[in-house]
């Protein structure tokens, strides 16, 4: 009864004075909800109309922990939000004349080498921004995350050679981040400053982001800063904030909303920010460029806002929405995602930060705010984004739990678990390093030497396949192990890859290769 009256008040908000203004008591209920759907214990959200900031307001809590609240000038990680800063900060260098959005990364970083030499040479400026390098989903994420990972950024740069296209260059859109790094690597050595440097005094600076840095240890202060959760078992848990420099040019940037409405505002001028002749962060050239699509996407049906394209920019996703054009971009760290929503032709700007992983929250108040500023038909984004993630979560619990069930039975079986001292010993991957499986009592275990919180307990599945449960459960990213054997079936390598298809891409456990090490 009370989620309906809810929606009564949401739609009863929604229709006086539609023509004109954004109610805040509309965004407030339907914040609200979705706080209360999707079990998040904060958000914040800001709306940028006709060049000004019509909302910036905190809900909920920063803290299971604290209780204190959300508010406007709450710092999230924004997370994948910062590649369109790194892309700004290159197309800085360009207004400059140091570099061309064209030329070659080896003119920059010598050392720079992917698994095919012509692709090496060829490969541009414009090839680390638009996902399109002929690297899978996510390739070498795990020496990124989980945060734990110790991985320094020349040997991130070494290890791409090591990691082997999935597609020919140029032709299929993957995603990827370690390729945004090489990109904040060409702005240090085009600039002569550090890509942090180079986006808080040329973009924060200038814009007036006073809360904001390039990563959390550089922050002015965090005194009002979130802390990240996830969903473990049922019940929230907060996991620590991702502290890895490295990953600071793809993802790394702190924010918060009413800094972000600036950021946003930018855009939509064009790189203006003031009205006085000069004041510009870069060119209309530069930025017509960031918003033309790159790297083409697949679009199966239009959907509920026509679309009928979709690609990747530079920095930036961009799409048709019932006949205008949309800018956006999504963000996610453990605990935190994030996104970012321009219609330039409406003057508009959306942004929502959470604090908690589910991005069918973010989806939700994005939508349904696009949705009146569309002129739409009132839409229950938050019902129908929640029915769809219930069917999701039930196809992953199924799967873990047909897993769960054969992993019992073989133990049940008389002769059903091998003997699992074969198996012991250390594994090597040319990028991402050492792995040691090893029997302690009745336990197999698997140890990554490279990165702390991958290490877990191995259980018989089938075959010379085991199943790896880590010991944190934050990660929900099970993974196969599958040992390869010699003619005298003694294990000489192993591969990996998620028990899950609803595991996070960047546990990119499909792209290891272990060879087994010899005494």
């Amino acid at each position: 009864m009370r989620k309906k009256m809810t929606l009564l008040l949401l739609l009863g908000l929604l229709l006086p004075g539609r023509a004109q203004t954004l109610k805040e008591a509309f965004v407030d209920t339907l914040v609200e909800r979705t706080l209360q759907t999707f079990n998040v214990p904060g958000i914040a959200v800001a709306v940028v109309k006709d060049e000004e900031v019509v909302l910036a307001k905190g809900y909920g809590v920063r803290s299971i922990l604290t209780r204190q609240p959300v508010d406007e000038n709450t710092l999230f990680a924004i997370a994948s939000n910062t590649k369109a800063f790194t892309a700004a900060a290159l197309g800085i260098l360009v207004d400059e004349e140091k570099l061309t959005w064209d030329t070659h990364v080896t003119d920059f970083i010598p050392e720079f080498r992917l698994h095919d030499p012509w692709v090496t040479a060829e490969f541009t400026i414009r090839d680390l921004l638009t996902h399109r390098s002929g690297l899978g989903l996510g390739a070498g994420d795990l020496m990124l995350f989980p945060d734990s990972a110790r991985f320094t950024l020349p040997e991130i740069i070494h290890n791409l050679r090591y990691l082997k296209p999935v597609s020919s260059f140029r032709t299929k859109y993957d995603y990827d981040n370690l390729l945004y790094l090489v990109a904040g690597e060409v702005v240090a050595r085009a600039s002569g400053m550090s890509w942090e440097e180079f986006v808080e005094t040329r973009i924060m600076k200038p814009l007036g982001m006073t809360h904001s840095a390039a990563s959390i240890d550089r922050l002015p202060s965090a005194a009002n800063i979130i802390d990240a959760h996830v969903m473990v078992d049922g019940r929230l848990q907060v996991v620590p904030l991702e502290r890895g420099s490295v990953i600071n040019a793809a993802g790394g940037i702190y924010s918060t909303v009413s800094d972000m409405a600036e950021w946003v505002q930018l855009q939509i001028n064009k790189g203006a920010y003031d009205e006085a002749p000069g004041k510009r962060i870069f060119s209309e050239q530069v930025h017509s460029e960031m918003w033309q699509p790159q790297t083409i996407l697949s679009v199966r049906q239009p959907g509920s806002y026509n679309t009928h394209f979709a690609a990747y920019g530079l920095g930036w996703g961009v799409a048709d929405m019932k006949g205008f054009l949309e800018a956006s971009h999504t963000g996610g760290l453990m605990g935190i995602v994030t996104k970012v929503t321009i219609l330039p032709e409406l003057k508009l700007g959306i942004i929502v930060f959470t604090n908690q992983q589910e991005g069918a929250a973010f989806a939700a108040i994005t939508n349904t705010i696009k949705d009146f500023y569309l002129g739409m038909e009132f839409t229950d984004r938050v019902k129908e984004l929640s029915e769809r993630r219930q069917q999701q979560l039930g196809e992953a619990s199924g799967i873990m739990a047909a897993v769960e069930k054969k992993i019992a039975e073989q133990r049940k079986k008389k002769g059903g678990v091998p003997d699992r001292v074969p198996y012991v010993g250390t594994y090597t991957d040319k990028w991402f390093g050492e792995v040691a499986i090893t029997l302690e009592g009745e336990r197999m275990r698997f140890r990554a030497l490279r990165s702390p919180k991958l290490r877990g307990e191995m259980f018989y599945y089938a075959g010379n396949t085991f199943i790896v449960r880590w010991d944190d459960r934050t990660l929900e990213a099970d993974a196969f192990a599958s040992f390869t054997l010699d003619e005298e079936g003694v294990p000489t390598g192993m591969t990996m890859k998620a028990v899950s298809p609803f595991t996070d891409f960047s546990f990119d456990f499909q792209d290891l290769d272990f060879i087994r090490k010899t005494e």
